[in-house]
Order: C-alpha cells, then structure tokens, then sequence
C-alpha cells in the first residue's frame, strides 16, 4: 500500500515531481529454472541461544539491494521477512483522464494489477538470488511472511483470487518442507521458539492478508482461524520474550494524522481487532511481548503504555530498498524528513540516539534486535540501522519492563497522555497540524504572489506614464 499512497501523498503535500520510479534491468541468467532448489537455509539448534535478530521488508527485486551487506556484518541468527519481499504486483502510470484513468475523480481503471505464476516465480528467483541475500542464507535461519505486493496485489485482503498461489509461491522463497502444515493451512501463518529453557525467544508471525476484511470496514485482519490458532499460541508454555511479526503497524496509526494527503495501512484501520489483540495478550498472562512491523517505507519505533499491563513496543522498518525519500529528487530530502517532524505522532519514541529530529528513517534501513542474556536483569537492544549499518534510531530496555506492573490495564488518566493517547483522539488543530501548516504555507505563497505581481503591475504602468510624459 506504502508503494502507492505515499507517492501520491507526497506530490500533493510538496509540490514537486516524483522520481521516475522505473525498475532497473538485472540478468537473471545463470539461475536453475522453475521450482526452487534444495533449502540453503541456516537453522540454529534449537537448544542454541539466540542473541541477534534482524528483520526487514519492502525490497525490489530488480534492482541492486546493498542493503545485505550491513545485514550480514550484524551477524543475526535469525531474519524475519515482514512482507514486499518481492513487487510481484504492476503498476499503470499516473493518469487523471483518458480511457485508462488511474487516479481522480474519473478513475476508471486500477492503478495496480496481479502478475502470472510464471512471472511471480520469476521475480522471487531474481531476489532469493541477489548476492548479498545468498550469503545470509548461508549464515541465518530464514522466516517471515508476505504483505500485499508479494501477496499479489495493492491493498489486497481475503478477496485476492490468487492467494493460494502467492501462499505457495512465498513458502518456495523461505524453503519451506513440503510436508509443512503450513502448505495446508488457509494462510502462512506460522511460529518458531529458539533457545533453552530460561533463554527463550519465541516468533509468531502473522498472516494479516489471507483473511482480512475490506479496508475501513472495521472487520478482521486475521480470521477466526487464525485468531484460534494465536489464542493458542499466547496461552502456550511461557517464553523469556515473544516477537510477534506483523507486515502492517500494529502500535501507529499515522493514517489519522496524514490526512487528506494520503493514508497507509495498519492495525488502526480496524479498531476492533487491534483491541482485541490486546485483550488476547493481557489475558494470556504472557510477558515479553513486543510487536516487529514494515510496509510504510519509513521506519521508526513505536510504543503504547495503555493496551496491556506493560508497555508494548512496535519496532517498524521499511524498506530494505524502498523508502520514502526515495520518490523524491535527492535535493527535496529535506521537504519529507520536514513533514515527518511536522507530523504529530502520539505513539512515537523519542531519544537522542535519532539520526533525524522527528525519529523518523526515510532511507533503506533494516530492523536488529539484540539481547543480552548475561546482564542482571537481561536487556534488549531495538534498532532501526542504515544502508552502512550505523544506528538511524535505537533504545534499550529491561526485560523486566516488559512485565504486569498491577493486575488491570494502564487507564489513560489524563485528555492527553503520550504513548496512551490514540492519534484519533487528539484535538483536531493539533491531529491535522501537517494539512494546517501545507495550506496555510500555500495561502501565504498565492498571496504574497498575487501581491507581488500586482507590485510589478503598478510599477510598470507607472513607468509607462512617465516615458509617455518624457
């Protein structure tokens, strides 16, 4: 969805021309054909500790992914495909009239269409090829999920039609056994616990794709199967930590705070099923939760003090390739990381460790976690790291945080409290503070403008009176 609205948003928002966007040529010569090969994937012991995780999404296929290189310098022993591994989806150019209207108000024809299997195939053997990519298989377990592009289509939810093929598709690219439960269930979703009793991490990752409901329909993300299956799985043997990987944002909920200019999918759009997510991990006593999210193109880390008896954390990174500073001239940079501080977020950790004033990251990046065992008691890393690897935004915790501080939700006491506080319920001066600033800097362009031609017209005319008196 992020590949779409923010492009869109941004023209609006800044007034200058998008990146042309095209994809780059990359030969996929040289690769075996059809089926993928025998799995490559590095699986740790599950007896073996795992201290470093590193997570990602939204990577173009086609063109240079350099990003692999500060991957594989952390050294993770797991990494957590969050969605967009591949653009299996096409897209139509920018349109406002003609039979092939993409955008505005005589759209007539979807922006986004679904590739062929055969296509399909062929992106995803172009990305699990890519050289950087190839040496972390060899080093790291590979586990995650799809989002929309890989899934097949825009902003697609259970209605896809070609669901069943990008499930298969997307189970071939993470080496999946054949006999996996997970080529015959309805979705992808899947979880993993590593490590010995006393250091144990466990992942659940999320299909928010196969069943979700229509967007701002306010339905479900997940589907009473599945909701099955996580209520089972938060009620399951207690681990040290929980990751619980979702391809959209499940603590922010910027949507609330962009409008008119444009809107990205999370979590936020269906109230009713983030909050009985809470409900589900408050009620299964279950501490060391936190959430890993992508899709956005921009990456930053979250947290919500009011949904559990302990702070819930959303660390959110995107994209390995795209990002949102991206779809501008490079001398424009400016202009989005301006309207990402310009744009309030209740939700939003805020530190020193930030490359940027807002804690917004608008270049490729990719997510790491690191834990510490051996302190007394452990401690866990978050980061969002850079092309180079270097940290764009970074906090430390105890693990201890992440545990029941009384026996009922954290009320919100306050009107407005931060990390509490949801994007909706702010004042609307200060929720639409980004569209407030855009059209009142435009007001004040057109007048100062109209004043200043007028100042020209006025001088002109008075000089032509007097050369005509000379």
């Amino acid at each position: 969805m992020a590949d779409s609205v923010l492009r869109s948003g941004i023209i609006l928002l800044l007034l200058i021309l998008l990146a042309s966007g095209g994809h780059w040529k990359v030969s996929a010569s040289g690769q075996p054909p059809g089926k993928f090969p025998i799995p490559h994937s590095k699986s740790p012991p599950s007896a073996a500790v795992v201290s470093r995780l590193a997570f990602g999404s939204c990577a173009n296929q086609s063109g240079p992914q350099p990003i692999w290189n500060a991957v594989i310098d952390f050294d993770p022993q797991v990494f957590i495909w969050l969605g967009d591994n591949i653009y299996g989806d096409n897209r139509r150019p920018f349109s406002v009239f003609g039979r092939t209207a993409t955008i505005g108000p005589w759209k007539n024809t979807p922006r986004f269409f679904p590739s062929s299997e055969e296509e399909m195939r062929r992106r995803y053997r172009l990305a699990k090829y890519q050289p950087g990519y190839s040496v972390l298989r060899q080093r790291a377990q590979i586990i995650g999920t799809y989002d929309d592009h890989d899934y097949g289509l825009n902003d697609a939810g259970k209605e896809f039609p070609l669901k069943n093929i990008s499930q298969r598709l997307l189970l071939d690219f993470l080496d999946e056994p054949e006999d996996s439960p997970r080529r015959k269930q309805a979705g992808v979703y899947a979880s993993y616990v590593f490590g010995p009793p006393g250091k144990q991490l466990k992942v659940i990752v999320l299909d928010t794709r196969y069943h979700r409901d229509p967007l701002f329909s306010d339905g479900s993300i997940l589907g009473e199967s599945q909701w099955e299956w996580l209520a089972n799985e938060l009620s399951g043997p207690q681990t040290e930590i929980t990751i619980i990987a979702s391809s959209i944002q499940v603590v922010s909920n910027l949507s609330a705070t962009t409008g008119p200019f444009f809107y990205l999918e999370s979590w936020g759009h269906f109230p009713t099923e983030r909050e009985r997510l809470y409900k589900l991990i408050t009620n299964s006593k279950r501490t060391g939760v936190f959430f890993i999210s992508g899709d956005v193109h921009f990456a930053e880390i979250t947290r919500f003090d009011c949904g559990c008896e302990y702070p819930l954390y959303d660390i959110t990174s995107s994209g390995l390739t795209q990002a949102v500073e991206r779809t501008v001239p490079q001398p424009f940079d400016f202009l989005v990381r301006l309207a990402a501080w310009l744009t309030p977020s209740t939700m939003r950790v805020h530190s020193q460790t930030c490359l940027y004033k807002s804690c917004a990251y608008g270049q490729p990046n990719f997510g790491a976690v690191e834990i510490d065992w051996d302190s007394v008691p452990p401690t866990m890393k978050f980061e969002v790291r850079t092309v180079n690897g270097d940290p764009a935004n970074s906090i430390e915790i105890l693990l201890s945080e992440l545990q029941p501080k009384n026996n009922s939700r954290i009320p919100a006491s306050k009107p407005y409290q931060r990390h509490c506080s949801l994007e909706v319920e702010l004042p609307w001066f200060r929720r639409y503070q980004l569209a407030l600033t855009f059209f009142g800097s435009v007001a004040v362009f057109v007048v100062a403008l109209t004043v200043l031609v007028k100042s020209i017209a006025s001088a002109s005319k008075k000089c032509v009176r007097k050369l005509k008196i000379d």
